[in-house]
């Protein structure tokens, strides 16, 4: 049999531009204090787990999400840039209302997720899809028969279950890719496989602590990405 390698695909935690429905894509923002909060109940649900390594997006949310995990599992946390989110490149910054008021034809081409359309100096579907896969193909052959934590972010998470699932990059996302959240996946020479997704159980007690910590600090709803 094919051995298979086990991933845990996990998004960083909140920070200050998710909860203000603002576009990061490569902006290196750091969380904020509910993020801290869930990257702390993220490691704490993960502590039983077996992990022979931890590969995170080189940006900070990613890495700040990534630390607490690496500390209860003592797994080696390396940084991959191939886990970083799409480029967004003019859109960074913005809220999706700002974006459609500057570029309305851009926006909608977005929004229906045309594969061949990215944002000045950002990245197509097309371009993204490619690396985002060929980085987790890379470093699931490399531990085939383990299993390994993925930090990374909501657009990667998109990605890597439209592949387990067999969707096309212009399928309607129907699927969470919450913040902090942990996905199962196996990978095989047949590719990807979807075990469990969209698993949130643990940050009930964050949200709450966040609430009473921050109360003065209020925040709209998360934005993908």
């Amino acid at each position: 049999m094919t051995e298979v390698t086990r991933i845990l695909a996990i998004r960083h935690g909140q920070t200050a531009w998710n909860a203000d429905g603002r576009i990061q894509g490569h902006k290196d923002i750091a969380l904020d204090a509910t993020g801290k909060l869930q990257a702390d109940r993220l490691a704490a649900a993960l502590a039983g787990e077996e992990l022979h390594a931890i590969y995170s997006s080189d940006l900070s949310r990613a890495l700040q999400t990534a630390a607490p995990l690496q500390c209860r599992s003592g797994a080696p946390l390396h940084t991959d840039s191939g886990l970083r989110e799409r480029a967004f490149g003019e859109f960074e910054g913005l809220s999706f209302a700002q974006i459609e008021q500057r570029w309305p034809v851009q926006a909608m081409r977005w929004r229906q997720r045309d594969p061949g359309f990215g944002p000045g100096g950002g990245e197509n579907l097309v371009r993204f899809r490619d690396r985002v896969l060929g980085a987790v193909d890379r470093l699931a052959h490399a531990h085939r028969g383990q299993a390994i934590a993925l930090v990374t972010h909501g657009g990667v998470l998109d990605l890597l279950y439209r592949a387990a699932t067999h969707l096309p990059l212009q399928a309607p996302r129907s699927w969470s890719v919450d913040n902090a959240s942990i996905n199962r996946l196996l990978h095989s020479d047949q590719g990807l496989a979807l075990v469990g997704w969209a698993d949130v159980g643990h940050l009930d007690s964050a949200c709450h602590e966040a609430q009473q910590v921050a109360v003065e600090l209020p925040r709209h709803s998360s934005s993908e990405v």
